[in-house]
């Protein structure tokens, strides 16, 4: 009589070859090995200390623990405790959170303060929105501070797709990286389509950065956002649109036909000014 088969886990299927899945590859792929997904997040938090801003272990626990009627932002700020369903959106957050704990304390840190402020309403407002995005959607861009890093910089910005994935292309891995942060954008990446598109927050490095390790990388990305994100008033206009799958290498066949699908890599809107 043969064994019945274990039952897929929700993140059996994931690909994590792929270039988006750089930053949380290595926790990942621990985690899948161990067989026990939630007590190796809830082990990984403890050993790395990764906290809230008070300074609370930040631990995974089940959806049912939320209480009735309180902000999830407000509850993590409050008890360092992240409700966690087993479903790929809430998965890569905790592999976020142990990927990036100093920039998910930070956001987190600044959801709470406007929920205390605004309380919850139909409209989460401007600063919660902002931090909301980054949350879910974030890509960081970290360019080379130098001419060439701000040409790049410029034509992303500017939407001049041919210029930033052709002409720059040999740029990315070089003077330019990009790492996913958002979590609701790695899950729409686990089936990928070619509209996918992040927000990406641009963050300039010096070029010791680029041949540096990747944890090494990681660390000073953490510490830098986290930096960064404590001293602006975040807002939607420090967003940069970017077509995921028209990063160099990240895609197959990115040909010069590739990146002319308008209905993907848009020109830029231009503004009542720039019509006169």
């Amino acid at each position: 009589m043969s064994e019945t088969p274990e039952p897929a886990l929700f993140y059996s299927a994931i690909d994590w070859s792929h270039g988006w899945y750089a930053p949380v590859r290595a926790t990942a792929l621990a985690l899948q090995a161990s067989g026990d997904w939630r007590r190796y997040l809830n082990e990984s938090a403890q050993i790395n200390l990764v906290q809230n801003h008070a300074q609370q272990r930040i631990s995974f626990i089940a959806q049912e623990c939320l209480p009735e009627g309180v902000a999830y932002e407000a509850f993590i700020s409050d008890t360092g405790q992240v409700p966690t369903r087993e479903n790929l959106h809430d998965f890569f957050n905790a592999l976020v959170w142990l990927t990036f704990p100093k920039i998910k304390r930070q956001l987190n840190a600044m959801q709470a303060a406007q929920i205390a402020l605004h309380g919850i309403g139909k409209s989460r407002g401007s600063a919660r929105d902002a931090a909301t995005i980054f949350d879910e959607n974030a890509a960081l861009l970290v360019v080379d501070n130098s001419a060439q890093g701000d040409a790049l910089i410029a034509a992303l910005r500017g939407h001049e797709w041919q210029q930033a994935f052709v002409q720059q292309r040999a740029l990315f891995g070089r003077q330019a990286e990009v790492w996913t942060f958002g979590h609701a954008l790695m899950e729409k990446l686990v089936n990928p389509y070619k509209a996918i598109t992040a927000h990406t927050f641009v963050v300039r490095a010096d070029a010791q950065f680029f041949t540096a390790s990747d944890e090494g990388k990681r660390q000073w990305l953490d510490q830098e956002v986290a930096t960064r994100l404590s001293e602006i008033s975040l807002s939607t206009a420090d967003y940069t649109p970017l077509p995921v799958l028209g990063i160099p290498g990240w895609w197959q066949n990115q040909s010069h036909e590739f990146y002319a699908d308008t209905q993907v890599f848009r020109a830029k809107k231009r503004s009542l000014s720039d019509r006169h």
